[in-house]
């Protein structure tokens, strides 16, 4: 029968805050309770979620996570991304509450992926994206940047992420601008999101040094992406 639809319902600590989230991202609240237990739907367009607030819940050791497909992962990326920077100041993409741009990772399709403040895992997909086809598997650098993206953008490992890609850039170490660039901009996300913030801003502006003005034409989105990831020099304590 058609016009069957699937809402999931995920566990939050605080039912504000969540929904104060969800606004950023652009989704209105249509219903909401405060007994006999919290709770709130939140919906953008045909997504959408069901909120319980559940005292003691631990974002960091949550196991929810939803698959989403959209016709565009990337208008859709850039949305969220603009309401997250007018609601934080800065792009979160470090810790809980987070947003990882649309990156291809090995053995998926490509897509980006949002932890709400419960820890909650929102994986984008876009709607005909299948998995690696054959003839289409990347080599070199460029597999390695795949498999570490799987590591760290799909698992959350981000040390083991961060592992993958220091070994293979020191394999490839011949490798051109083409798989080298986002590799190193890779490195820069993850090295803010294990708190190394300061190796973080070395790295970057090494690289920006190191490109040529073509090269940095052809790497404008990748390096404003490492840029607002970096964010503010802190104004307290050590970044």
């Amino acid at each position: 029968m058609a016009g069957e639809r699937t809402h999931p319902v995920l566990t939050v600590p605080d039912l504000d805050a969540a929904l104060a989230f969800y606004a950023a991202l652009g989704f209105r609240r249509t219903y909401r309770q405060l007994r006999p237990n919290p709770y709130a739907v939140v919906e953008r367009g045909d997504i959408a979620l069901h909120l319980s607030g559940v005292d003691g819940v631990d974002p960091a050791t949550s196991l929810g996570s939803v698959i989403v497909v959209v016709p565009d992962t990337e208008q859709l990326y850039a949305a969220f991304a603009a309401g997250l920077r007018t609601a934080y100041g800065r792009l979160p993409s470090a810790g809980i509450p987070r947003i990882l741009r649309p990156r291809r990772k090995q053995g998926t399709a490509a897509g980006f992926s949002v932890v709400d403040v419960g820890g909650n895992w929102l994986r984008f997909y876009r709607a005909g994206d299948v998995e690696e086809e054959a003839g289409t598997r990347s080599t070199g650098l460029a597999r390695v940047l795949e498999v570490a993206a799987r590591q760290g953008d799909a698992r959350g490992d981000d040390a083991q992420a961060l592992d993958v890609l220091d070994r293979g850039l020191a394999r490839h170490g011949g490798a051109g601008p083409a798989e080298r660039v986002p590799a190193l901009l890779y490195r820069v996300e993850l090295l803010v999101r294990l708190g190394r913030r300061p190796e973080a801003a070395r790295v970057l502006t090494e690289l920006r040094a190191g490109l040529d003005a073509a090269g940095a034409v052809a790497f404008a989105d990748g390096l404003e992406h490492a840029r607002q990831v970096l964010g503010p020099e802190p104004t307290g304590g050590p970044g």
